[in-house]
């Protein structure tokens, strides 16, 4: 195995594996937990990936909740990637894959996009404050976004009677609810000049990631660009990579799935992230 240079950054929380030899540069996006990726980072880079992940949120000068995130945030780890690598990818898993798809969109140099558990449109930020805000800004500006459905929320937490909540279904109602957003909403996808592969599980108990990879196809296919996707019935939101360690179950809601499941979906989905890479 080639040697691994791990940095810590310092511009933007986070950090840095580079294998010797190493072609590729990959942005690695968490979810809403805003955690740095250093597990799934130090995967890639035993493939002779090298990967960076960064905090979006919640670190020095960031917002505190995953609200009004300016998208240039990841500006500058992408440049220094695009200038070091002959190939740069962007990875992003829920929270994250919303960001990677919205990414591709701006950056005509991402040459792919991964999508774990994604979701096809913008959504307004997590965040108790009212009246809703988007997740993202561009240029100073809020990106259209989907407002959640705190009426369902609250149903969906009534009805899980102290185990934990699945919000798929008021996931489901906002989009319905709110339908006339949308449209404006929705992640114009066929604008990714690269290549995207989406992995999504069938018993996703957040939400509906399989309705989401394949609205982005649909769009796609509709511009003559493939996609990619990749699922398992039976997998949750998590989706565990060959070789990384399993999450830790949330303690505020459910992901659905299995470990086993979640692992045999991202065993499925390895062989198409590693063409691409």
């Amino acid at each position: 195995m080639a040697s691994v240079r791990e940095t810590t950054l310092t511009d933007s929380e986070g950090v840095l594996l580079e294998p010797d030899g190493a072609t590729t540069g990959v942005l690695v996006l968490s979810g809403s937990s805003g955690r740095i990726e250093t597990d799934r980072c130090r995967m890639l880079a035993s493939h002779g990936v090298a990967a960076a992940s960064i905090r979006y949120f919640g670190g020095p000068g960031q917002p505190g909740e995953a609200r009004l995130i300016p998208l240039e945030t990841f500006d500058g780890v992408l440049a220094d990637l695009h200038a070091r690598y002959q190939r740069l990818v962007v990875l992003g898993t829920s929270w994250g894959a919303q960001a990677a798809l919205l990414l591709g969109t701006l950056h005509p140099e991402i040459d792919a996009v991964v999508g774990i558990s994604p979701t096809y449109v913008s959504w307004a930020g997590l965040s108790d404050e009212r009246p809703q805000r988007s997740s993202w800004t561009l240029r100073g500006e809020q990106v259209p976004f989907v407002p959640f459905d705190d009426e369902a929320i609250e149903e969906a937490v009534k009805e899980a009677d102290g185990e934990l909540p699945s919000f798929c279904e008021a996931y489901l109602s906002a989009l319905e609810k709110y339908a006339d957003r949308v449209p404006a909403a929705t992640i114009p996808v066929e604008r990714i000049a690269g290549d995207v592969v989406l992995v999504a599980g069938g018993g996703d108990a957040l939400w509906p990631s399989v309705l989401a990879a394949e609205a982005v196809r649909r769009r796609r296919t509709a511009h003559d660009l493939e996609t990619i996707v990749v699922t398992h019935p039976d997998a949750g939101h998590r989706v565990v990579l060959p070789g990384e360690p399993a999450l830790p179950l949330s303690q505020r809601l459910a992901w659905g799935g299995s470990e086993a499941a979640d692992r045999e979906l991202g065993l499925r989905a390895w062989p198409e992230i590693a063409a691409i890479l």
